[in-house]
């Protein structure tokens, strides 16, 4: 994905000879369900790189397609299919893996969005030998950065790339010259990133307003957090806490109630107050400021649902 993409353009700009790239077949995408290429391979195809994209590194046809390259290290970014061990045995300085959490905490598919939902405050990435465990293997380096408290998981996750990749050649250089010495992770805070389900993003607004803020933020680019308001699905792609000042003016409401619109925000009554929803999206339509949003409806008193499960 984009976030791999950042750490191939790096490369490419050091001293490191790139001998190829290894990216997941083309997927079907779109209403017309083209095939299109990852964010890396159409980077790697601009640049005249060699690209494989077996559909699985547990066919020794394509292990043998890989060690035809013959690479010193194997470099890997969300690459989202498992290195089998003898992949991960093939270069002789081992595979390093550019991980988007401070490990041991958020091992796992989702590091971005299970911190945001945590309630984190802080961030980074690790550039990690691997080994045969899920993300267990040594750090060579780590950096940190602090998540903002209105941070979504798209803006967090092009942020962490970025750091991603300027941290990358230091450290293969580290790792090449011998002056970077693997760390073992601690058994201590150790934490599981499970991957996203779409019925995590249908909210429920009998929770607290810090909770669904989080999980607005968490689950903004994909599976996008839904609400039903008075049974039509809507999409919530950006909130915010309300004032001291808004929370006092307003009264008690059932949770979901729509309290006020105005101002640029839809005021909601969630479990423990309100949250104030600023871009929403209606079936087939875009995605639109709480003001137009509301045009020409009047919905103040109207009730957000968490919306059924798809058939």
């Amino acid at each position: 994905p984009a976030f791999a993409r950042a750490s191939l353009a790096a490369l490419l700009e050091g001293p490191h000879e790139v001998v190829g790239v290894l990216t997941q077949p083309d997927r079907p995408a779109g209403r017309g369900r083209k095939l299109v290429p990852s964010a890396v391979k159409a980077l790697a195809v601009e640049r005249g790189l060699a690209v494989l994209q077996p559909p699985t590194l547990r066919d020794e046809g394509a292990r043998e397609a890989l060690a035809a390259l013959a690479p010193d290290v194997l470099v890997v970014v969300a690459y989202g299919l498992i290195l089998p061990p003898e992949a991960l045995a093939l270069p002789p300085l081992g595979c390093l893996n550019v991980h988007g959490s401070l490990l041991p905490r958020w091992r796992g598919a989702a590091p971005v969005q299970r911190a945001i939902l945590a309630g984190d405050a802080e961030s980074g990435v690790c550039i990690m030998r691997m080994d045969a465990g899920l993300d267990t293997g040594d750090v060579l380096s780590r950096a940190a950065t602090p998540i903002g408290p209105d941070e979504n998981a798209t803006e967090l996750s092009a942020r962490l790339a970025a750091l991603g990749a300027r941290t990358l050649g230091p450290a293969l250089d580290g790792w090449r010259d011998g002056s970077l010495a693997p760390e073992p992770q601690p058994d201590e805070g150790i934490t599981y990133a499970a991957k996203l389900d779409k019925g995590e993003a249908r909210l429920d607004f009998a929770a607290p307003a810090l909770a669904l803020h989080r999980a607005v933020r968490a689950f903004h680019g994909w599976p996008v957090a839904e609400g039903a308001l008075d049974g039509e699905r809507v999409r919530i792609w950006k909130s915010r806490l309300p004032s001291p000042e808004t929370r006092s003016r307003l009264g008690e409401a059932p949770p979901g109630t729509v309290l006020e619109v105005g101002g640029g925000a839809l005021t909601v009554m969630a479990g423990d107050g309100p949250i104030e929803l600023l871009e929403l999206q209606r079936p087939g339509g875009r995605a639109v400021g709480a003001d137009a949003f509301a045009q020409g409806r009047e919905l103040a008193g109207r009730r957000f649902d968490a919306p059924a499960a798809r058939a």
